[in-house]
């Protein structure tokens, strides 16, 4: 069988499709991305093993087998290894971006905080992480983040959703996104939103449905990943300042699923994003796997309630259940493709500074002193701020309060300030 050759696909199947300033939810990869470093994913293991020879296939025939791909039944594990660059911040444990928290367990406040997803999606920002997933369509979904004190599980399986936390012994029960109104709030792929981005499958798709004329694909060869054939995808920016150097996704040769996806930064090295299977079975997966009943001893915490006791409290400062589910419009978006900037505008005072002498004494003072380490000052026609910067986004931040952020270089973020101004 002859190998293949890197055929090209420029245009033609993206193009233009929204207007200078568009929302957050149509903001494509280069804003993904900075979700993804925010919140949670990155990784690079080598493709392992031998090459195989498979039949030639074009970038646009390529894409198309992934977007028709309909496996709704797998199960598995996944590696995830991410190196953004974060720093540690002052005061916390746990590594890179002080998310590590207590091994396995997270903050063990009592309140349920060490089970809740958002926090222990948090620790995939930084570091390497053994992730067991399972999927019987849309309803019914698994994933397990195992340490090796610990193991964090959530689990969707009809109206419920499960998260459990064995190193605080917490459960947290809360009803589906969307249950009550009859509308389910899901990820690409048939994943919860709490779930999104933790496989191959949801990355990959992002990058694909973003790929327009701002974006080069190619087919990079073939790749055995998890012990199936592929096809490796390249997708590169053609931006310049995009901090991006390429995506690389493993095509399952057989059923379009993506296997493995590897984001390298511009600036070389290690992939900053690298998540894959290392094992993988289509089957279906036994129906237990998505039973769950808190152990002997767990406390048990009615995540509905909490959520409407924060409502009463805090009246519309409260995020919404649409909000929690990732399903709002989010912040504006300045540019297209992989030098998309998302905006939020301030009304007050940035960042703290190490400077006030007020602030000085206390646990203000710190971290501005520490922001000040970390962050260069800038200026220009928006007055004045200072950017932080990982190995892949940059956030821009003004000293009126605005941010500016994206997979972008530092002068690629004042000139979209500038030009807003």
């Amino acid at each position: 069988m002859p190998r293949n050759e890197p055929t090209e696909v420029t245009d033609g199947w993206g193009g233009e499709r929204s207007p200078k300033r568009r929302k957050a939810v149509r903001y494509g990869v280069p804003v993904a991305v900075a979700g993804v470093s925010a919140a949670m994913i990155g990784l690079v293991p080598a493709f392992a093993g031998s090459a195989p020879d498979l039949p030639k296939i074009s970038a646009q025939d390529l894409i198309a087998k992934v977007a028709k791909s309909d496996v709704q039944q797998l199960s598995g594990t996944v590696r995830v290894t991410t190196d953004l660059g974060l720093p540690s911040l002052p005061g916390v444990g746990g590594g890179a971006g002080g998310f590590g928290g207590a091994p396995g367990g997270g903050a063990k406040g009592g309140d349920g905080a060490s089970a809740a997803p958002q926090q222990k999606l948090m620790e995939l920002a930084s570091g390497a992480h053994t992730l067991r997933v399972a999927a019987d369509g849309p309803e019914k979904q698994r994933v397990s983040i195992v340490d090796k004190a610990a193991e964090y599980s959530l689990v969707h399986n009809g109206k419920d959703v499960w998260a459990y936390d064995s190193g605080s012994n917490t459960a947290v029960h809360s009803t589906a996104p969307g249950e009550r109104s009859g509308k389910q709030h899901r990820a690409p792929g048939g994943l919860p939103k709490d779930l999104k981005t933790a496989t191959p499958q949801d990355l990959a798709k992002q990058a694909l449905e973003a790929a327009g004329d701002t974006t080069s694909v190619t087919v990079d060869g073939t790749a055995k990943v998890a012990g199936r054939d592929a096809y490796q995808l390249l997708i590169k920016p053609k931006q310049a300042g995009s901090t991006v150097g390429s995506i690389r996704v493993a095509v399952d040769a057989a059923n379009g699923v993506p296997l493995k996806f590897t984001l390298t930064p511009k600036s070389g090295g290690a992939a900053a994003v690298d998540v894959g299977f290392t094992t993988v079975d289509f089957a279906k997966p036994a129906a237990n796997t998505f039973s769950f009943t808190p152990p002997k001893g767990a406390k048990v915490v009615n995540g509905d309630k909490e959520h409407a006791a924060a409502q009463r409290e805090h009246g519309k400062d409260a995020p919404s259940r649409e909000q929690i589910a990732g399903d709002t419009d989010g912040p504006d978006i300045i540019g297209k493709g992989w030098t998309s900037i998302a905006t939020i505008k301030g009304e007050g005072p940035g960042l703290p500074s190490g400077k006030d002498k007020d602030k000085a004494k206390g646990a203000g003072g710190d971290v501005g002193k520490f922001l000040d380490s970390i962050g260069d000052k800038v200026n220009g026609k928006f007055g004045s701020g200072q950017v932080f910067s990982t190995r892949l986004v940059n956030a821009l931040v003004t000293d009126n309060g605005t941010v500016y952020v994206g997979a972008v270089d530092k002068q690629t973020l004042i000139n979209a300030a500038n030009a807003a101004k």
